[in-house]
């Protein structure tokens, strides 16, 4: 199999000559120095063109533009946090569908294979939780029991797992893409999962841990069927150590682009450099790497559900209340006529219509592929399960803004050093990260005072003798309840009315809690020129 990297050379040579025919500037000659790019007799500078986006798996490339943000339609009793401004989106790439059961039991599978024997700590954290489903007033046994392993639900979206939980899997399905771009460009064998499996006696483990100096195989013990009936014994057997699977086998896009005397396992050492005739690694401009993936902005997220494609004229369709064209809940088409367009309560106790003619066929969650897609080709946008976002939460979002790429939640983060100077990874092999106060902006500008009130301390039931010291009760029920961790959460469920249904709309739920009815799926930005066209055909 030819090298990626003899690839890339190639293109970009190709592209260059392409280039030189529309612009000035080229990558086979230096504009400012005259010297030439790929010249094994000088310094053999690589200059490359062209290798910047990389198509991530199950994902829709969105083209951006502007967009007003807020409200699109009048209700006089609804919360007054989303008034309405114009903001510009940058390019960036959205999941076709809801992330699934079945996508998330591939993650959680990886996690017990890697770390299920030496960690079993780190493959809780991953797991769903089953009781969201539990009601005091409905039986829901079934959901709880079967819901996210059973296979009837393998593509129904996940529900019951937190901000931080889905941030997780976002920088697992990072590493996991980078580290398979690897192996299909020939930089990176294939890892040996059975080898995480093994097992040595006392003499072998001598032997590795000779073999492997810093690290010492685990001594385990189980208990076996003794000589006698009814009898039993223990055996001692030996496992890999978790430090070593932690820093030689868990791929981790960072580590492998920060550290150049980062090695995998022998096995998995890049191939020889067709450039130097050297080994190397693959490194960021040799486009192979996809930017990571994340959770939507909350602007993202409702120009995504907008889809606002300009038509033959350049113009856009403003005051859309829904993700779908038109401004009804039910399907319009002589097809479809009557059928509703997303999974909500209609009224009081009722779910999805009336038997033998169901309009909307599910009583809680939905495949994630059911209803009509909108403009962009994203399906569910708005029902079936409410979808975090990256923002941090805030009533007066709307005030304090930027235009482009408008956030709120940034926290400007660096590696932690050792006295050496060298990287430190945390639990799961990913580069471990600090921040100071002044790098952490989820409060900037803020102008929900109540939120600045920290209640995060125990009742005061000494009284108000030293006024001075004196704490607000947190049990008052005016004490504010957002805080850094509030974190917002966008587009209506199975259980929601239709209000919540449009994009506008928002609420918050803290970053470590979970519901049936939140769930997610991700998006990734582009790099240099903005995406050419949108997906759908008009």
């Amino acid at each position: 199999m030819k090298s990626v990297f003899k690839y890339l050379l190639i293109v970009s040579v190709v592209m260059g000559a392409v280039a030189c025919n529309k612009r000035e500037l080229n990558t086979r000659v230096s504009n400012t120095t005259g010297w030439y790019y790929f010249d094994k007799k000088t310094t053999n500078f690589e200059a490359r063109e062209g290798v910047g986006n990389v198509n991530p798996p199950g994902m829709v490339p969105i083209q951006g533009g502007v967009l007003t943000l807020g409200p699109t339609d009048e209700f006089l009793t609804t919360t007054l946090n989303n008034e309405s401004r114009q903001v510009t989106v940058s390019s960036f790439y959205m999941d076709k569908y809801e992330v699934t059961n079945l996508n998330w039991n591939e993650y959680l599978h990886w996690m017990e294979i890697v770390f299920g024997d030496i960690a079993p700590e780190l493959v809780d954290k991953a797991r769903p939780d089953h009781k969201v489903w539990r009601e005091d007033m409905a039986y829901n046994d079934p959901y709880e029991d079967n819901y996210f392993e059973h296979p009837a639900f393998s593509f129904y979206p996940i529900v019951g797992v937190s901000w931080d939980q889905a941030m997780a899997y976002c920088q697992w399905r990072t590493d996991r893409v980078n580290e398979m771009a690897l192996v299909n460009a020939g930089a990176m064998a294939i890892p040996d999962f059975p080898y995480l499996l093994e097992e040595w006696d006392e003499e072998g483990a001598d032997e590795w841990n000779q073999e492997n100096p810093g690290y010492e195989l685990v001594a385990m013990e189980r208990e076996i069927e003794g000589e006698n009936p009814g009898e039993t014994e223990t055996e001692t057997y030996y496992r890999l150590p978790f430090e070593y699977i932690r820093d030689k086998f868990v791929f981790n896009t960072e580590k492998y682009l920060m550290d150049d005397s980062y090695q995998p396992e022998p096995g998995r050492r890049p191939k020889q450099d067709l450039f130097h005739g050297t080994d190397r690694k693959a490194t960021i401009a040799d486009g192979i790497f996809v930017t990571g993936y994340r959770l939507p902005l909350e602007a993202e997220w409702v120009f995504a559900a907008y889809a606002p494609v300009a038509g033959e004229d350049g113009l856009t369709i403003e005051g859309k209340v829904y993700p779908w064209s038109g401004y009804h809940p039910r399907d319009m088409s002589k097809k479809n006529l009557g059928m509703m367009q997303a999974n909500f309560v209609r009224g009081r106790g009722d779910m999805m219509g009336v038997s033998g003619a169901l309009n909307d066929r599910y009583v809680i969650t939905n495949p994630v592929d059911a209803f009509e897609p909108n403009d962009f080709g994203l399906y569910n946008m708005a029902g079936n399960v409410n979808e975090w976002v990256m923002d941090v939460y805030r009533e007066t979002t709307f005030q304090e803004f930027t235009e482009y790429n408008s956030y709120r939640g940034n926290i400007f983060s660096h590696a932690v050093l050792d006295e050496e100077g060298k990287y430190t990874i945390d639990s799961i092999g990913c580069v471990k990260i600090t921040w100071g106060k002044e790098d952490d902006k989820r409060d900037v500008l803020d102008g929900d005072f109540a939120s600045l009130i920290n209640t995060d301390y125990p009742l005061d039931t000494a009284g108000v003798a030293n006024l001075e010291n004196y704490k607000p009760d947190p049990t008052d029920i005016l004490a504010p309840k957002i805080t850094k961790n509030s974190r917002v959460y966008k587009g209506g469920s199975w259980a929601d009315r239709i209000f919540w249904l449009n994009p506008a709309t928002r609420r918050y739920l803290d970053q470590d809690k979970c519901s049936s009815k939140i769930g997610f799926r991700c998006a990734m930005s582009t790099l240099g020129d903005q995406i050419p066209n949108t997906p759908m055909e008009r």
